[in-house]
């Protein structure tokens, strides 16, 4: 059995709460590990057998711990989100610290705009939340030049709804549009589930959502 340790749980039903609910559905596939920051929260996943590690993702002997106990043959699926200036610090720690344990894959979701899909940003979007996406475009390098296997999904729109499985994966092509968080997560767990990770980076949106409900 393979170990997921996921990054950006939180009991919001982001996208990383909904990889892990759809992973535990698939009884036998995955063991599950996660670094959480709510002690309560923690609690209630491991009543559903997730291995869990209260602490920070900017914290060294956190990210230690949790990449200790998930072992050598895991994938890594970081989603964290975060305040200016700590989220490129954290994901770098993640990936230096897996490094260090010998683990080998990662999986990392970032957003449309991030590297060189900056210039598709409109000015608008650039004062909104440009900031964020330059340190998620650094993370982005940071995987990157690594010696990890990676890939890097670039959502769309994020907005809730159910797995629809209709989204879709590009690979250099310039693409605009929405995906919900659910299936999003379905793609996650089919893109892990490979054998080894390709080294690229994906647009990723679901052609049927021409408008969403946020």
């Amino acid at each position: 059995m393979k170990t997921l340790l996921l990054f950006g749980v939180s009991p919001k039903m982001g996208t990383a709460f909904q990889v892990l609910q759809q992973a535990l559905k698939q009884t036998g596939r995955w063991r599950c590990v996660a670094l959480v920051r709510d002690e309560d929260f923690a609690r209630q996943l491991q009543q559903q057998g997730v291995k869990t590690i209260v602490g920070d993702a900017t914290n060294e002997s956190s990210v230690r711990e949790v990449c200790t106990l998930a072992g050598q043959d895991t994938v890594i699926v970081s989603t964290l989100g975060g305040s200016a200036g700590a989220h490129y610090l954290a994901q770098r720690l993640i990936i230096d610290t897996a490094e260090l344990c010998g683990i080998g894959q990662m999986l990392l979701v970032t957003s449309l705009g991030c590297g060189d899909t900056w210039a598709t940003m409109s000015e608008r979007a650039k004062k909104a939340f440009g900031h964020a996406v330059r340190e998620k475009s650094l993370a982005e390098v940071w995987l990157q030049t690594s010696t990890l296997n990676y890939e890097i999904l670039r959502p769309g729109g994020l907005a809730q709804g159910e797995a629809t499985g209709t989204g879709k994966c590009f690979y250099q092509q310039q693409v605009q549009g929405y995906i919900h968080r659910a299936e999003l997560a379905r793609i996650i767990l089919q893109r892990i589930s490979a054998d080894k990770l390709d080294n690229r980076v994906y647009a990723v949106v679901d052609p049927g959502l021409d408008t969403v409900d946020n």
